[in-house]
C-alpha cells in the first residue's frame, strides 16, 4: 500500500514538474518569436528640415507606412518639434540627439529647404553619422545633395531632381552624377529624382529586398502607375 502511495507522489511529482519545464519552455520560445518579430521591423528615419518637399516625405510614407509588420516610421529633426514646409504642412519630430539606438534606415526628403542646409554643418555632420551607421540611406529630390556635402557619395553612383540637377551636382563634384536615372542604387545608397520618383525609387527599394511582386502589390493597393525602369527619366537634367 505505502509503496503504491509513494509511487502516485513520485508520478505526480514528475508530472508537475514536467509542466513546470514545458511552460518554462513555452514562455522562452515565445519571447524569441518576439524578438525575432521585433528584429524584423526595420525603423526608418526621415530626416526632417523646415521647406521640405511634401510629396519627399508622405510618397515614400504612405509606402512603408502600409506594411507596419515589417516597418516603422519616426521624424526627426535637428532641434525636433514642428517642422513645417511652404504648404503649410506641419509634422511634429523628435531630436535627432534624442535618438537612441540607429535606424535600420535613413530617409532625406528634398525640397528648398536644402538650398539652405546645405550650409548646415551640425545637420551634415548627423546625416554623415547616421547615414554610416545605417543599413540603408534613401535619398529624394535635392536631399541627395545633402547626402552628398556629407562625402559618403564620393566616388558613388546617384541621382536627384532633373530640374535642379545643376545645383545639386555643384554640391560635390566628386559625385558620379547620373543625368538619366528615374533613381540610382550603389551598394546601401538609393538616390532618386524630383518629388514623384521618390516613390518609384522606394517601390524599387522594396523589389529589391522583397520581391518584384511584393512591390507591384504595394503599388496595386494604392493605386499607383510605378515606373519600374529605375535607369531611364522621362525628365531631362537642366
Amino acid at each position: 500500500m505505502n509503496f503504491t502511495l509513494n509511487s502516485k507522489r513520485v508520478f505526480s511529482l514528475s508530472l508537475i514538474l514536467t509542466l513546470a519545464i514545458s511552460t518554462v519552455r513555452t514562455a522562452n520560445a515565445q519571447k524569441e518569436v518576439d524578438a525575432t518579430k521585433k528584429d524584423t521591423i526595420m525603423e526608418i528615419a526621415f530626416i526632417m528640415f523646415d521647406d521640405y518637399e511634401t510629396l519627399d516625405v508622405f510618397g515614400p510614407a504612405e509606402i512603408f507606412g502600409r506594411l507596419v509588420d515589417r516597418y516603422s516610421i519616426k521624424f526627426y529633426s535637428l532641434e525636433g518639434g514642428i517642422i513645417s514646409n511652404r504648404h503649410k504642412v506641419p509634422i511634429m519630430t523628435e531630436k535627432l540627439d534624442a535618438m537612441g539606438v540607429p535606424p535600420e534606415i535613413v530617409v532625406i526628403p528634398g525640397g528648398m529647404g536644402t538650398r539652405k542646409e546645405v550650409d548646415n554643418l551640425p545637420l551634415i555632420e548627423r546625416i554623415k553619422e547616421l547615414s554610416q551607421a545605417s543599413d540603408y540611406v534613401l535619398t529624394v529630390c535635392t536631399g541627395s545633395a545633402l547626402l552628398a556635402k556629407s562625402g559618403l557619395l564620393d566616388g558613388k553612383k546617384a541621382t536627384s531632381n532633373k530640374r535642379a540637377f545643376s545645383w545639386v551636382a555643384s554640391q560635390n563634384t566628386r559625385v558620379n552624377w547620373d543625368k538619366s536615372a528615374r533613381w540610382a542604387i550603389d551598394g546601401k545608397y538609393y538616390t532618386s529624382s524630383g518629388v514623384s520618383a521618390g516613390m518609384d525609387m522606394s517601390l524599387g527599394f522594396l523589389a529589391d529586398r522583397h520581391g518584384i511582386d511584393f512591390a507591384r502589390k504595394v503599388a496595386k493597393e494604392i493605386e499607383y502607375h510605378w515606373i519600374e525602369n529605375k535607369d531611364n527619366d522621362s525628365f531631362v537634367a537642366e
